[in-house]
């Protein structure tokens, strides 16, 4: 099935109308569809490489609504919501996260893997689900999640532009991988200047 779902947003890429489907696969992966928008940007970036600033664009802002969409449905419609992370098998972790969040380094911890949760190839609509359960501070979600989002389809979009062909091949066989390390890193780096200028 998800092979099926893969080959059907390449073929939207393609669709004269891709920019609206892009919209409507970034919003709804947010909160539940299992394909990422990247499978629709690399190839329309491709076609169209002076528009990559637009696609990133298209893809970061419909992202976050939709992130804003999962957000509310943890906080509330439960069983619905949990129907969707159990599907990804992330149930166990949901109700560990809740007594992660009493102090402030629950705060950071949260912060850090709603970060690597956007720009990963980690499943982001858990995250936003589980930040409405949880009931994590909208505002800060709203902002994390701009910039991992918008980070990662920026990162996605240019590397199209600029390497093409190269690239989408790169990002097939190590985009996992490169993007964790550099999440990770991104993590680390900004934990790092948060203690040092406190």
């Amino acid at each position: 099935m998800l092979e099926k779902l893969y080959d059907r947003c390449l073929n939207l890429a393609r669709h004269k109308l891709s920019k609206p489907f892009l919209a409507f696969i970034s919003f709804i992966e947010s909160s539940f569809f299992p394909i990422p928008p990247d499978v629709m940007i690399v190839p329309m970036v491709l076609a169209k490489k002076e528009e990559y600033v637009k696609i990133f664009l298209i893809a970061t802002i419909f992202s976050v609504l939709g992130g804003i969409l999962g957000y509310f449905l943890g906080s509330l419609f439960l069983e619905f919501s949990m129907s969707i992370i159990e599907f990804y098998n992330y149930e166990d972790k949901v109700f560990e996260l809740q007594d992660k969040l009493t102090n402030k380094a629950g705060l950071f911890f949260w912060i850090g893997t709603l970060f690597l949760a956007g720009f990963t190839p980690l499943p982001y609509k858990v995250f936003t689900i589980t930040s409405g359960f949880i009931g994590f501070n909208l505002y800060i979600f709203i902002i994390i999640s701009l910039i991992s989002r918008g980070l990662r389809f920026f990162i996605i979009s240019y590397l199209s532009m600029k390497f093409g062909d190269k690239f989408e091949i790169l990002l097939r066989k190590e985009g996992f991988k490169w993007f964790t390390f550099i999440g990770i890193l991104i993590v680390l780096i900004g934990l790092v200047f948060y203690f040092y200028f406190k």
